[in-house]
Formats: structure tokens, C-alpha cells, sequence
């Protein structure tokens, strides 16, 4: 599967609840909350290009699968993480939650699973 594409925030469940269980503050919950980003994706066989663009910045990680690399979360900190393809889907133990992307027709669907608590986040290809 390739997810090479530009997609456009459509939606997103359970964002407070997942965000609380990382402990993020509620005011930049809050914030967060308002803040919708589309997504930009280059794959080249296991080389990625996966950027988020928000209003005031963009956050771009790059990565191969299969091999560690350094990631920048939801706090802008750093963290190194190994990305794998299992049945067409996109795996990453990050060290608070585990995050899953796959491709559903026209949509990029990701969702990150901390404890109980499952962030789920659909995006619509535009190109």
C-alpha cells in the first residue's frame, strides 16, 4: 500500500480523553482542539516523508522502515522509534502510545492507542 498523497483534517474522536492520559495540560488541550492540520505524505518504497501542516508551522518527519529514527511528537520533543508495514498498515511504538496509519479508499485513517484511551483521526486525499 502507498500512501503517498496530500489529505485534508476531516475529523477526529476522543481527542480531550487521549490527551489527558498523556498528561498534557488542559489549556494547550484546549488550543490543540482548535487546530486542524493536513497531512502530506511522500513514500519511496520504505523511505518517508510525512509532514503535518498547521496553521503556524509544519512539523516533517522522515523515516525508513524498519530502521530507527528520530521523531518529533506531539510536545515537539524528540524521540527515537522504529516505524514497520504489517498488512498494509503503519506501526510505531512511540514511548506513550502506539500509533497505526492505514489507507480506507480515500481516506488516511490514524489512530494512537494510550492505555484504554483510542485518539482516532480521518483525513480525505485532496491529491
Amino acid at each position: 500500500m502507498n500512501f503517498t498523497g496530500k489529505y485534508k483534517f476531516g475529523s477526529q474522536e476522543n481527542y480531550e480523553q487521549f490527551m489527558k492520559a498523556l498528561g498534557v495540560p488542559d489549556d494547550a488541550i484546549e488550543c490543540g482542539r482548535k487546530l486542524k492540520f493536513d497531512t502530506e505524505v511522500v513514500q519511496n518504497g520504505n523511505d518517508f516523508t510525512w509532514s503535518q501542516i498547521y496553521p503556524c508551522h509544519t512539523t516533517t518527519n522522515k523515516f525508513i522502515v524498519g530502521k530507527e529514527s528520530d521523531f518529533e511528537i506531539l510536545n515537539c520533543d524528540k524521540v527515537k522509534v522504529t516505524a514497520n508495514l504489517e498488512g498494509g498498515k503503519l506501526l510505531m511504538n512511540f514511548p506513550n502510545y502506539v500509533y497505526t496509519a492505514m489507507i480506507e479508499g480515500d481516506k488516511l485513517v490514524e489512530t494512537s492507542v494510550c492505555g484504554q484511551i483510542t485518539l482516532k483521526r480521518l483525513h480525505t486525499k485532496t491529491a
